[in-house]
Order: C-alpha cells, then sequence, then structure tokens
C-alpha cells in the first residue's frame, strides 16, 4: 500500500507542477519520475537508467512514425489535399447531410493528421463550410472533433494507438483492424448523434455567427489547382492500406499472426550464438515490411513527396518548407511522449505494474473493463491521453503474461478509449475546443467534456462486444 500511496503522491505532484505551477509537461513528468523512484525505494544509479529505457524504447520506434506521419499530412494540407477531399465530400452529401460530410472528411484527414493538427487545419474549412450553410458552427464542430478524437485514440499510426500496442506486443495492424470496427459506431454515435441531444441540452451555444473568430482566417483555394480528390485520398490512407494489407494477409494464411523474424540462442564451443531467421516466402517478407508502422510510414511519405508535392509543380524549397514546419509542430509532443514512458518504466521496475496486478488478479471484472477504468482515472488526474495510455499501459502489462495477441489489440483498444474520456480544463484539446467554437467554461464542458466521455464509453462497450468472439 506505501507504494501505492508513493504513486497518487506523485500524480498529485504532477498536477500540481502543470496546472497550478505551470512547469513544462515534459520536465514535470521526468521530475516526478525521479520523485516516485526515490519513494520507491529504487537504488540510485537504477533511477536514470530506467528512465533513459523507458525513454529509448518508447521513441526508437515512434520517433520516425511521429515525424515522418506530421510530414505525410503537411504536405497534404500544404498541397490543399485536405481542402478537396473536405469539399468534395460535403458537395457529395449535400446540405442537409453536410454534418455527415464533416465527420467523414474528419475521420479520414484525421488519420494521416495528429489530433492538434487536424483541429487547426479543418477549422478555416469548418468555419466557411458553416457561413455558406447558415448553420451553427459548433453544429459542424462536434462531428468534427468526433472523427478527430477516434482516430487519435484508436487508429494507428497515432501516437497512443502505437506507443500502447508497443508496450503491450500487439500487432498494430490488428489494432488498427479493431480499431476501424470500433470506431465507425463510436464516430457516429459521438458525432451526429449526440449534436441533436446537444442542440437540445444546449441551445446557446447553437447560434448562428456571422463573423469568423480570430482563429478562422480562411486560406484561399481554387479547387481546380489542388489534387484530385482520390489522389488525396489514397496519399492520407496509405499507411492504413499498407497495414491493412499486411494484417488481412496475415488473418488468411497465418492465423493472424503477424510476420516477424524469429530470434534463436544456443551455446557453441562455450559461447551463447544468437540467430535470427526471417520468413523464407518472398511474399511474407514483403507482408512484414509494409506492415510495419516505420516501413509503412516511409513508404507512404515517399508517395506524398511525389503527389503532394511534385506531381502538384512545388519546388523543393517548398516542399522542404513544409517538412520543417511539420517537424516543429510535434517536437514537445514527442518530449511528452518520452516523459510519459520514463514515468511508466518508473512504475515498472519499481515494482508498482505487478502490484497492481495482483490486486486485481482475482477481481471478477475483465482486465479490459480494468485497464479502462485505470487509464480513465489517470486521463482525468492527468490531461494528456497519451500519457494516461502509456503510464496505464506499464501499469496493466502483467494482466497480459498469457494474453493472445488478439487481446493484446482488444487491450490497446479498451486503454485508447479510456484515455479520451472525460477531458476538462488540464487538457489542451479542451481550450482549444472552447476558443475555436466561441463558447464559455459551462458550454465546453456540456460539449467537448461530454463528446469525449462518450466516445471513451462507447469504445469502450466495442472492445467489450468484440471480445466476446475475438480470443
Amino acid at each position: 500500500m506505501i507504494d501505492l500511496l508513493v504513486l497518487l503522491i506523485g500524480v498529485l505532484i504532477l498536477l500540481l507542477m502543470i496546472i497550478k505551477f505551470k512547469i513544462n509537461t515534459f520536465v514535470s513528468l521526468i521530475v516526478v519520475a525521479v520523485l516516485v523512484g526515490l519513494g520507491l525505494g529504487m537504488p540510485l544509479g537504477q533511477i536514470p537508467v530506467s528512465i533513459q529505457n523507458g525513454i529509448g524504447g518508447s521513441l526508437g520506434e515512434l520517433a520516425i512514425v511521429f515525424g515522418f506521419g506530421a510530414m505525410l499530412g503537411r504536405l497534404i494540407a500544404d498541397a490543399g489535399g485536405a481542402y478537396r477531399i473536405s469539399k468534395t465530400l460535403i458537395n457529395s452529401f449535400g446540405k442537409k447531410r453536410i454534418q455527415w460530410a464533416i465527420m467523414v472528411a474528419s475521420f479520414i484527414i484525421g488519420i494521416a493528421l495528429f489530433f492538434e493538427v487536424g483541429m487547426v487545419l479543418l477549422i478555416p474549412i469548418v468555419f466557411a463550410v458553416a457561413l455558406e450553410a447558415s448553420v451553427p458552427l459548433i453544429y459542424l464542430g462536434i462531428p468534427m472533433a468526433a472523427g478527430l478524437s477516434v482516430t487519435h485514440g484508436f487508429l494507428p499510426p497515432h501516437p497512443a494507438p502505437i506507443a500502447i500496442a508497443g508496450v503491450l506486443g500487439a500487432n498494430p495492424g490488428t489494432v488498427l483492424l479493431y480499431g476501424i470496427i470500433a470506431a465507425i459506431p463510436t464516430v457516429i454515435i459521438a458525432g451526429p448523434v449526440f449534436t441533436k441531444i446537444a442542440k437540445k441540452w444546449v441551445p446557446e451555444a447553437f447560434v448562428v455567427k456571422n463573423k469568423l473568430s480570430a482563429f478562422g482566417e480562411i486560406k484561399e483555394w481554387k479547387l481546380e489547382e489542388t489534387p484530385g480528390f482520390g489522389i488525396s485520398i489514397l496519399t492520407a490512407l496509405m499507411p492504413v492500406i499498407l497495414m491493412a494489407i499486411s494484417t488481412i494477409y496475415s488473418i488468411a494464411t497465418n492465423d493472424g499472426k503477424p510476420f516477424a523474424a524469429v530470434t534463436t540462442s544456443a551455446m557453441k564451443a562455450g559461447k551463447v550464438v544468437t540467430t535470427t531467421t526471417y520468413p523464407s516466402s518472398c511474399v511474407e517478407n514483403v507482408m512484414m515490411f509494409i506492415g510495419n508502422p516505420v516501413s509503412a510510414m516511409i513508404i507512404s511519405l515517399l508517395f506524398a513527396l511525389v503527389t503532394m508535392g511534385w506531381m502538384q509543380r512545388k519546388k523543393n524549397s517548398e516542399i522542404a518548407v513544409s517538412i520543417a514546419d511539420s517537424v516543429k509542430s510535434i517536437a514537445m509532443l514527442l518530449l511528452v511522449i518520452g516523459g510519459g514512458a520514463a514515468l511508466k518504466q518508473i512504475l515498472i521496475d519499481g515494482g508498482i505494474s505487478v502490484q497492481i496486478a495482483n490486486m486485481f488478479k482475482d477481481s471478477p471484472l475483465s482486465p479490459l473493463l480494468l485497464a479502462w477504468i485505470i487509464t480513465v482515472i489517470l486521463r482525468v488526474a492527468l490531461g494528456s491521453a497519451t500519457v494516461a495510455a502509456l503510464t496505464a499501459a506499464g501499469l496493466v502489462q502483467p494482466m497480459l503474461a498469457s494474453a493472445s495477441p488478439n487481446t493484446a489489440a482488444l487491450m490497446v483498444l479498451a486503454i485508447g478509449a479510456g484515455s479520451i474520456a472525460a477531458s476538462h480544463v488540464n487538457d489542451a484539446g479542451f481550450w482549444m475546443f472552447k476558443e475555436y467554437f466561441d463558447l464559455d467554461i459551462k458550454q465546453t464542458l456540456k460539449t467537448w467534456t461530454v463528446l469525449e466521455t462518450i466516445i471513451a464509453v462507447v469504445g469502450l462497450g466495442m472492445v467489450m462486444l468484440m471480445s466476446i468472439w475475438v480470443h
């Protein structure tokens, strides 16, 4: 119990540092990781090693996935591809179903963009459509936020799903496949369906405004000068398509197990010799390559350089500016994820994760539900969805000691759903939504906070439903 008290005090200190004293989140996470390590009685020399292992183990793969993902999204946006996707869908759906158009566009664009970047890029489009259609801004804002939030919490190559999959040893392709199944009904309920409820519950927020907020400056695009709809969609979804192909092939030919190298060790002449064997089939090697998030992002970025860069007659200098700007936008995100991974490693090395697993090992509750509850508590306390998800993954890791890869994938989704719940004043997304849609705190709590919680609850429901037939 003393160790759990140390964890609680650590979380409270983290909250005070971030919320009260406005200290940088990454710095706060590292300081708290050290304090928690000391409180758990870890040897002084082990604490920096655990922090280093936590950051290195997490960012090794994520750095290239995040970096190339940000570049991919920025190239699509700067070429006008995001505008083309949104405008085409809006025109296809018509004014009566404009909410669905915005939701689908946000979902598609959200797969290629991080949440904050997606919101910044989509807001001007949503503003323009709302003014043109004479509908309240938040009428389109809720389905837009739902589409972005669901992809952020459920679908690789987004930060939380990829990072949690790495911690829990889940196949990102399987997570993607199950994530799409869970995401579709979730985004519908949290988007168009919830909007009808919110309109009656918070009518003062649904006022048609004839002016743009300070955040709504619109970049003028001529549709004929933007990339075609097909090539824009293909570029945005390329990472998903590659990982999905690999996953579907593995389900059809390898019982759903991802193709991977097998490493064996044996004693030869008194020495340990390690041998790595790769799949013998050329097709299996290709599937192993394209199913890896790193490979998928490398291929996708090269494809985007062609389709959203050179094919649009962009100069290399213009492409370089887009790439440089995109990396700036994720630098702090990478550090925060690294800080969260450091704290996670301290909790593992300090033995807290094993204690929590032992506390719940005889619980009648499903491990998926327990993981969700733990993540929700951390999300409410910490604010950051990614940090809450990484911390929870470290805590529940021992529960998966004998679990199947499919169960691990569902656990990723359960944690991802929990990490979205109850966004409030300690979450940057809360303030972005409030300012962009010109709401007060009360209105934001009734719309944004409830929206995020609906996604978390419906997402958990879908995971529990899938667990009935997925083992």
